[in-house]
């Protein structure tokens, strides 16, 4: 069967056939079939629901948030936060690792804040983070690895007293992404474009850890309120 067979099986099935057949006609496929099928899926449902949403996007960004964070798959920040496109510029790599003179983030902050002029950059690490982990020892990872994770190794080794008296590997590693967070806020306070939005418009930072089993993002920039809080309810 072809994709676009499988395709419009899928389709019809979600409309009007049955869904345990939508989801039969998705195992079916491939990762990359899926992905195919699943853009033309979104931009059929996204012409009937928010017919000017790819118009608007198609004039032009005016994202009021630029979120830094980790290339980990189990993170997808639109879909955590319920953003629509358009919503957040994005940088990702490796542990949301932020360095002076790494070109590829320093060409992002540029741009979104001297050019889309953000309000607002969240930094956001996450528990379980594979590159924590990593950090947490000095195995070799290849010549690559070893110096993306370098800084925050060194995190791990200024810190060493602190991480040792906590009672799991599972904590230290997740005690370690929090100091990463910390340490790229610092970076971001010594931008000189960060420095004259600060200065200028009052350009916000925030510090961010997303809690993998619970699905929830936690501020490190507030206290932890009292009561629990009450998710909105999900866009259907």
């Amino acid at each position: 069967m072809s994709i676009l067979s499988r395709f419009r099986s899928f389709v019809y099935s979600c409309i009007g056939l049955g869904r345990s057949k939508a989801f039969s006609t998705v195992a079916q496929m491939d990762a990359f079939e899926k992905v195919l099928a699943g853009n033309k899926a979104y931009a059929q449902h996204t012409a009937k629901k928010d017919p000017e949403l790819m118009k608007s996007l198609a004039a032009g960004q005016s994202p009021e948030i630029l979120w830094i964070g980790c290339a980990d798959s189990r993170i997808p920040e639109t879909t955590i936060c319920q953003c629509k496109p358009g919503e957040l510029f994005v940088h990702r790599n490796i542990a949301n690792v932020l360095t002076p003179g790494d070109a590829n983030s320093s060409s992002v902050i540029e741009y979104s804040v001297g050019v889309l002029k953000v309000k607002r950059i969240i930094v956001c690490g996450h528990t379980k983070c594979g590159g924590a982990n990593a950090a947490m020892g000095d195995g070799d990872l290849g010549d690559t690895l070893n110096s993306w994770l370098a800084p925050v190794r060194e995190l791990r080794r200024k810190h060493i007293d602190e991480l040792s008296k906590l009672p799991s590997e599972d904590a230290k590693a997740n005690r370690l992404a929090e100091l990463n967070v910390e340490h790229s806020l610092e970076i971001l306070r010594k931008n000189p474009t960060v420095q004259k939005a600060i200065r200028e418009r009052d350009l916000k930072l925030h510090g961010m850890i997303y809690d993998i089993p619970a699905a929830e993002l936690r501020s490190m920039d507030i206290p932890e309120p009292k009561q629990l809080w009450s998710p909105p309810t999900l866009h259907r």
